[in-house]
C-alpha cells in the first residue's frame, strides 16, 4: 500500500450533544463538512477529542457512518477497553468506506505489556487491511510504541503507514529519528497543537491532527502552511510561523491538559455553536475561572491575529 492520505491538517472532531445529552449527529456532520470546506484534508473521529470512552460502540459507529455517507473523509479512532471492540471499529471503518484508521493502544488490562500491545495492534490492522493506518502514540494511553515494535508491525501489515505523535517535542524527535525517517513511505503526523512548527520543521512531519483547528481552522491551516514552507528553508516563513505559534501558545496548550475537550467545546460555543455547550457527563464543565481565562485568551488571540495577518508577504501567500 503506497497511498498516503495522512497529509495536510485534520481536525479531531468532538461529539456535540443534544439537550438529552445524546449525540447530535446532524451537528457532527455539519461540522465535518465545514472543516473540509475550510481546507482540511480529512477529519478524525472518535479519538480522545470525540469522547470515545463516553460513547457506546454503536454510537461511535453511527457517527462514522453518518460522516462517510455525507461525503466527509474520515479517519476512525479505534480506542477501546478491549481488543474485540477495537477490532469491530476497524472492521466497520473498512466496511463503510473510511479513509484511514488511528490505531490506539490497548488500555488498562495488560496495557504495559509489549506482547499484549503487539497482538492488539495486529488484530486491528488485520481487521481493516485495505485502510491506511497510523499508530497513535500518547502518554495518556500509558504505552510508548518504539521503533522495534512499529517496524516489526509494518513488515507484516502494509496498511500501517505512519505514526501520530502526541507525546511532545522529545517524542516527536524520537519518532522522526528512529521510525519515520527510515522509509519515505512512512509518515509522521503531529498530534499536539503546541508542536506543529517543531514537527514540520525539525521532524519531517507530513501533516497534523489538530484540536484548536476545530474553532480556528483558518489560523491552524496557516500555521501548518507556514511551517511547511519553513521546513523547505523559507526564512520569512520560519519567522512568521514562530510568531503565530507563540501567539497560539495558551489556546494550543489546552490540547495538552485533562480538560482539553471542555476547553475546545467552549471555544466553539464562543463561536456561536450552541450544540457544543453540553457534555455527556453532567458534571464535566469548566469552572467560572477557567471560562473567564479561556474567553480572555481567545479574545486576545483573535485581536492579535486580525492585526498581525495584515502584514502581507508570506502570510498573504499562505492564506490565499
Amino acid at each position: 500500500m503506497t497511498k498516503n492520505i495522512f497529509t495536510g491538517t485534520m481536525p479531531a472532531l468532538m461529539t456535540p450533544c443534544k439537550a438529552d445529552r445524546t449525540p447530535d449527529y446532524d451537528a457532527l456532520v455539519r461540522k465535518g463538512k465545514e472543516m473540509i470546506d475550510a481546507g482540511m484534508s480529512a477529519v478524525v473521529y472518535c479519538g480522545s477529542m470525540g469522547d470515545w470512552p463516553l460513547l457506546t460502540d454503536e454510537e461511535r459507529m453511527e457517527g462514522v457512518e453518518r460522516l462517510v455517507k455525507a461525503g466527509v473523509p474520515v479517519v476512525v479512532g479505534t480506542g477501546a477497553i478491549n481488543s474485540k471492540s477495537a477490532v469491530a471499529h476497524a472492521a466497520h471503518a473498512q466496511k463503510v468506506g473510511a479513509v484511514g484508521l488511528m490505531v490506539i493502544p490497548r488500555v488498562l488490562s495488560r496495557g504495559s505489556s509489549i506482547d499484549a500491545q503487539r497482538n492488539h495492534f495486529k488484530a486491528i490492522l488485520t481487521a481493516a487491511p485495505d485502510v491506511p493506518a497510523i499508530i497513535y502514540n500518547s502518554p495518556v494511553y500509558g504505552f510508548a510504541t518504539r521503533a522495534d515494535l512499529f517496524l516489526a508491525l509494518r513488515a507484516e501489515h502494509p496498511n500501517l503507514i505512519g505514526f501520530k505523535e502526541f507525546g511532545g517535542k522529545s517524542d516527536l524527535r524520537y519518532a522522526a529519528e528512529h521510525i519515520t525517517s527510515k522509509d519515505d513511505q512512512v509518515t509522521l503526523m503531529v498530534g499536539v497543537d503546541t508542536e506543529v512548527y517543531h514537527g514540520f520543521v525539525n521532524c519531517g512531519a507530513t501533516g497534523s491532527i489538530t484540536g484548536i483547528g476545530t474553532a480556528l481552522p483558518k489560523e491552524a491551516l496557516l500555521l501548518a502552511a507556514l511551517s511547511q514552507k519553513a521546513a523547505a528553508g523559507h526564512a520569512e516563513a520560519r519567522m512568521r510561523a514562530r510568531e503565530l505559534e507563540e501567539a497560539f501558545g495558551v489556546l494550543a496548550s489546552f490540547d495538552e491538559g485533562t480538560d482539553l475537550v471542555l476547553y475546545y467545546k467552549y471555544l466553539l460555543v464562543l463561536n456561536g455553536e450552541e450544540e457544543y455547550r453540553l457534555h455527556f457527563n453532567e458534571t464535566d464543565e469548566l469552572t467560572d475561572a477557567q471560562r473567564n481565562y479561556c474567553e480572555q485568551q481567545y479574545t486576545l488571540f483573535r485581536t492579535w491575529f486580525a492585526d498581525w495577518s495584515k502584514q502581507g508577504g508570506v502570510i498573504a501567500e499562505c492564506m490565499s
